[in-house]
């Protein structure tokens, strides 16, 4: 990493969303959603840039988003009638269709819009998903050296 490091021009979580649209950079690793929220701002923009999201070959890392009633909760009744809201398969498919994020939830699949659910990127083939991975919880002397790793990396020092 330190060898790309004088190529890469920053590390953010979100700046590359509408710098990407905008063409100000040409590659990011990123959310799947952002970027195709940043495909949606370039068309939008009509300036020519045009943004494309794609899975390694090689797979990548699975995400997952979950919702959780934390045990202290002053109102987990409507915690949970909030989140039966979401699972409703409408709601669940309006939501897919807005941030371009996939979701497990089969009966919403006949409300999510065409294109969004034959994006490869947002549903992945079967082929793709075998490749994908889950990140596992390391050990504490592992996570030390891996921020000192990133940090070097981050600043190239």
């Amino acid at each position: 990493m330190l060898g790309v490091r004088p190529y890469i021009r920053y590390f953010h979580s979100s700046q590359y969303i509408n710098d990407l649209a905008n063409g100000d950079i040409c590659l990011t690793v990123g959310y799947s959603g952002d970027i195709l929220q940043a495909r949606d701002r370039a068309a939008e923009a009509g300036q020519g840039t045009k943004v494309a999201y794609t899975i390694p070959k090689e797979g990548a890392l699975i995400g997952f988003d979950m919702m959780a009633i934390p045990d202290d909760a002053p109102n987990p009744e409507n915690a949970l009638k909030f989140i039966d809201y979401i699972l409703e398969p409408k709601v669940a498919a309006d939501i897919t269709n807005y941030v371009y994020f996939g979701n497990p939830n089969t009966a919403a699949t006949e409300f999510v819009n065409e294109d969004v659910a034959n994006d490869p990127g947002i549903y992945p083939p079967q082929d793709i998903k075998l490749k994908m991975f889950v990140s596992k919880p390391h050990t504490a002397r592992y996570d030390r050296m891996l921020t000192r790793t990133w940090t070097t990396i981050k600043t190239g020092k």
